[in-house]
């Protein structure tokens, strides 16, 4: 937990953002039933709760009403038979205090808040619901139906919370950068594991437990698999064979949920062969220049275009792609190798705040999203900022289905070699992925240490 005059400014900066325009709710989360009601899932508080409450706990939620200034958590204080399974517990008021909040009601006094600030004709502003429960409680506190919850949110509310998160303040850039030395372990613990006869799970359950080891579950479901063709791909049965290539897609979260996110690639052994280190140099390639474009004031969408440029050229050097490749880029040619965009926003979420909705994190009035397949996909493109955070992820895919789709529709016969591509239908896939954080005059990668991304250091970490 930050010091409470930080939850304290971000309260004032919306506050002043939203002056005399209602009420604000935020709902916090609660446990969520794995397989029956004592037996939940670990607990994570809602991100937005978090960011201006700070309190890791279940079953609270607060208001913050623009027209009085006025800021309540409500919450009840815990039971004896809760002391009994749990422990001792700071009271709802202490809890309170460690973020600066004066004034505390019980649960039951929220829905009466919200229907006297209604009765009183005063707006109330919500955020898109993404959990069951917590629609339920907005459609019987607000009488909206459960399919218009979604459209009726508060995009004033959604569009102050998205200009605040998204430029990460000093504290918040320290706790990524920590989120990203656990997953420097985890992708590095994962090479030297990357053998012949090692089960996909072993590797993934060693990796998650160093996240966990540090402070919190990973940031995401791991992403771990000799079949990288499959973008998310989180089936870990498989049996590692000499000649594969392992594609890790992993990120830690601190005690304060500060995600990271990175992909590497390896091959199981230990050594690339040529056609392997072939499709790895272009994606390094791709990943490495456009670092060096991304500063503020550009748009992420062009990066991703640039990457994507980087990628066919490197495919049409190698023989799988033809004719003039720049050209078939804003076609969507290359998306048969790279059906995905380059990157996302990073934060308390590894894809920050996407529960606000992606046309409001990543776009802007100034640029919308593309409707071309891969780039469609692309879920950042507004001008980057001096203290933005994403990720860069370019990657080459060989997927048999939509290989054999787009040979069956001749499409973009002018600008790819099927016969050549047909030479790679068992190659899987790689993907490398860094965490970026925008400067004022350019990039820098985050993290104390770049994770080993060249042929030469993957293969000497993964022999060390």
């Amino acid at each position: 937990m930050f010091k409470p005059e930080i939850y304290q400014a971000r309260r004032t900066k919306i506050k002043n953002d939203l002056k005399n325009n209602g009420v604000l709710i935020f709902l916090g989360n609660n446990y969520s039933p794995m397989n029956y009601p004592a037996n939940p899932y670990h607990f994570r508080q809602d991100s937005n709760f978090l960011y201006f409450f700070g309190l890791d706990k279940d079953g609270y939620n607060a208001i913050i009403d623009t027209d009085t200034g006025e800021e309540i958590l409500f919450a009840d204080e815990l039971t004896i038979d809760s002391i009994i399974w749990m422990g001792p517990q700071p009271t709802v008021k202490e809890q309170a205090e460690k973020v600066g909040i004066k004034t505390t009601a019980p649960s039951a006094k929220f829905s009466e808040y919200i229907k006297n600030a209604s009765d009183k004709g005063q707006k109330i502003h919500y955020l898109p619901p993404y959990r069951h429960e917590n629609m339920m409680f907005l459609n019987s506190l607000l009488n909206i139906p459960f399919d218009k919850l979604k459209e009726n949110a508060s995009v004033d509310f959604i569009k102050a919370i998205v200009k605040l998160r998204n430029i990460k303040e000093d504290i918040e850039i320290a706790e990524l950068g920590k989120a990203c030395n656990v997953g420097y372990l985890m992708h590095t613990t994962a090479m030297k594991m990357a053998n012949p006869g090692v089960i996909e799970r072993e590797i993934a359950g060693t990796i998650e437990g160093i996240s966990l080891s540090h402070g919190s579950i990973p940031s995401f479901p791991i992403i771990l698999t000799k079949n990288g063709q499959t973008l998310h791909n989180h089936y870990h049965g498989n049996t590692l064979n000499e000649g594969n290539l392992l594609l890790v897609d992993a990120g830690a979260q601190t005690t304060m949920y500060y995600a990271s996110d990175n992909t590497r690639t390896m091959p199981v052994g230990g050594k690339f062969t040529q056609k392997q280190k072939d499709i790895y140099q272009i994606v390094l390639d791709a990943i490495n220049k456009s670092i060096e474009i991304m500063k503020p004031g550009i748009t992420y969408m062009s990066v991703h275009l640039y990457a994507c440029e980087i990628l066919a050229e490197g495919l049409k050097s190698v023989g799988l792609m033809k004719g003039n490749v720049i050209e078939a880029v804003p076609k969507g040619a290359h998306a048969l190798f790279m059906p995905h965009g380059l990157g996302h926003m990073m934060g308390l979420d590894v894809h920050d705040m996407e529960d606000l909705g992606q046309n409001y994190v990543g776009y802007s009035d100034e640029i919308d999203p593309s409707d071309t397949f891969g780039t469609a996909f692309l879920r950042m493109g507004r001008k980057l900022e001096k203290g933005h955070v994403l990720t860069n992820e370019p990657g080459i895919y060989f997927i048999p289905e939509l290989i054999n789709l787009w040979k069956k529709e001749r499409k973009f016969e002018e600008y790819i070699n099927y016969d050549k591509v047909y030479e790679y239908l068992d190659f899987g896939g790689i993907r490398l992925e860094d965490a970026i954080l925008i400067t004022e005059n350019g990039a820098k990668i985050m993290g104390d240490k770049r994770i080993p991304i060249t042929i030469e250091e993957v293969e000497n970490t993964m022999n060390s």
